[in-house]
């Protein structure tokens, strides 16, 4: 789908209010939930577009133990919840953090339920990414919005910004679409209706005036029409520019609109939603890896670290600054768009090496932890080049590829004359293609084939876990990782994307933002990717990063309905425009 012209932004203006949500992301869950509480809130976009990485997401979200889980049948409870978290998080995040996640994490479902019109389901089967753990589930704890109609934002739905996943046919893909889309050729019975139920949605909905969306678009494109219909203003185009403080408390923010600068006072706080620092690069060398380049990030344009920058400079704290939610890419072509590796790591006929020409990781494991094994081994000194994608033509003939590419397309020249794609005939040539010590890469090969071929990675585990599982192929047995590579093969360059940094400022239980000694800045709080997150260096489920935003936005909701209101000074914005 792609984005539409954008509409002209509502003119901004000197105003204050009695909540200032920057950000349009997860950041309308904590509008639309302090509007509920009765709040004066305005939502001030830095985009053309609304939705920010939400909108651009798989749209799901991980909160443990809520009522969408209990309706269907899922044996979870915050007991349970509680024990995994625990056991995931490590020690590595504040236990207030997401303690506080867990309790509102009910109080956060039923308030979509009643602000937004969306239905959500469970995607059941969706394991926990670390199932293994105490606590740990293999049928998992993720959610998603049904396919959603963003025809009922009526003219506004040319300010909703496009999903990242796109369909060859107009066709709302949820997250479970996804995965057996990808098997369509393998389990054709339980593939092909479901294909063909979203077709005859996407294309049966347009004749009737609708506009069937899914995954992050969905999920956006719900909270949106909730923010419509609760009445609260949105303006696009603005941008933060800094933060007004009386004493020591924040009471306000200085905005740019087209070159134009305003002040908005917020008499019961500010909540800065403004995503991480993802299309900063020189924050991303400075506090990650030397060898990111631009372009690779997933997330949206506008996530340039604005929020963590402005928070810093009234004395905020950070944390897990070396953090991202890392998502494995397709080696970009200049000008083009990352494209994302997900089950593609995960299936049979294929495995993943390094410079060296060696395995160096457990292919199928979480996105996450797999970018910071390449993180550790990058600071350790370990790195050893570029890392390739390893397969044979059974399985370009069997799989969807990149999300672009179905099973027998072939795979674009373009791809092939910028040096992103090599194809030969033996383990051999395919090393010499790629660039890799030939010697070194026919031994991984051929005990690559030992292994799989015995169905058991006694040198990585591969397929040994719930979520590894649960992206394989399930008629390849004894394990669906895993098969032996024949005939034709392809190596397909691999650099280290993400789906946003998730390390930002310091915030407490109540999403307040902290000082570096732990005291708090009244009047500002933080949330979604601007805020460190609360899961510490892991990933606990699929959606967690939304789940998360989503939740602390209804904290930070309820925080701010039932603190004292500020004074804001008729002077503020004389003051805001000159500091000094």
């Amino acid at each position: 789908m792609t984005t539409p012209e954008p509409l002209a932004p509502v003119a901004a203006r000197d105003i204050t209010v009695d909540l200032l949500v920057i950000g349009s992301g997860t950041g309308m869950a904590a509008a639309l939930a302090a509007k509920e509480r009765g709040l004066d809130v305005l939502i001030v976009e830095k985009t053309d577009y609304v939705g920010g990485s939400t909108a651009r997401s798989g749209g799901a979200f991980w909160i443990p133990a809520n009522p969408i889980l209990r309706e269907n049948g899922s044996p979870d409870s915050p007991e349970q919840a509680a024990e995994y978290t625990r056991a995931v998080v490590g020690g590595t995040a504040p236990d207030e953090r997401w303690q506080a996640f867990l309790e509102h994490g009910t109080e956060t479902v039923e308030m979509l339920r009643r602000t937004t019109p969306m239905k959500f389901i469970w995607a059941k089967g969706y394991s926990d990414y670390h199932a293994e753990l105490p606590g740990g589930s293999a049928v998992g704890r993720t959610c998603e919005c049904r396919p959603f109609d963003a025809s009922v934002l009526g003219p506004e739905r040319a300010r909703l910004r496009a999903g990242d996943l796109k369909a060859p046919v107009p066709m709302p893909v949820t997250g479970a679409d996804y995965r057996w889309m990808n098997l369509m050729l393998r389990v054709p019975r339980k593939a092909i209706p479901r294909v063909l139920r979203r077709v005859t949605q996407g294309i049966g909905g347009m004749a009737l005036g609708r506009e069937y969306t899914a995954g992050g678009q969905a999920l956006a494109a719900g909270l949106y029409a909730g923010v419509l219909r609760a009445g609260i203003p949105l303006w696009t185009r603005t941008s933060l520019t800094r933060l007004v403080t009386e004493g020591e408390r924040v009471t306000g923010a200085v905005l740019e609109q087209d070159g134009r600068e305003v002040t908005v006072g917020a008499r019961r706080g500010i909540v800065l939603a403004t995503g991480g620092f993802d299309h900063d690069i020189v924050m991303r060398h400075e506090h990650q890896l030397k060898a990111l380049e631009p372009g690779w990030s997933l997330g949206s344009e506008g996530n340039t670290g604005d929020g963590i920058k402005a928070g810093e400079k009234v004395g905020a704290g950070t944390a897990l600054m070396d953090q991202a939610w890392w998502y494995p890419v397709v080696a970009p072509l200049p000008g083009d768009a990352p494209q994302n590796l997900l089950a593609e790591r995960s299936l049979p006929s294929s495995f993943m090496v390094d410079g060296s020409g060696k395995r160096f990781v457990n292919e199928s494991t979480d996105y996450m932890s797999f970018g910071q094994c390449v993180q550790a081994r990058e600071r350790a000194g370990d790195s050893v080049g570029t890392t390739w994608l390893v397969f044979d033509q059974r399985y370009r003939n069997s799989y969807v590829f990149a999300g672009v590419l179905f099973p027998r397309m072939p795979i674009p020249q373009a791809w092939y004359d910028g040096g992103i794609v090599h194809r030969a005939k033996t383990p051999a040539d395919l090393a010499r293609a790629a660039g890799l010590p030939e010697e070194t890469f026919v031994a991984t090969f051929d005990r690559f084939n030992e292994l799989a071929a015995a169905g058991i990675d006694h040198d990585l585990h591969r397929g040994e876990s719930a979520y590894d599982r649960y992206y394989g192929d399930p008629t390849v047995a004894p394990n669906p990782n895993l098969r032996p590579l024949e005939g034709t093969l392809y190596a397909v360059k691999v650099v280290l994307g993400d789906l946003g940094t998730c390390g930002g400022l310091r915030t407490d239980r109540h999403g307040r933002v902290q000082r570096a000694d732990g005291t708090v800045i009244d009047g500002l709080y933080a949330i979604g990717n601007t805020a460190a997150n609360a899961f510490g260096k892991v990933y606990p489920g699929a959606g967690a990063t939304i789940g998360q935003g989503i939740v602390f936005g209804t904290i930070v909701a309820g925080h701010a309905a039932q603190a004292e209101p500020a004074e804001v000074p008729p002077t503020i914005s004389a003051v805001a425009r000159d500091p000094r």
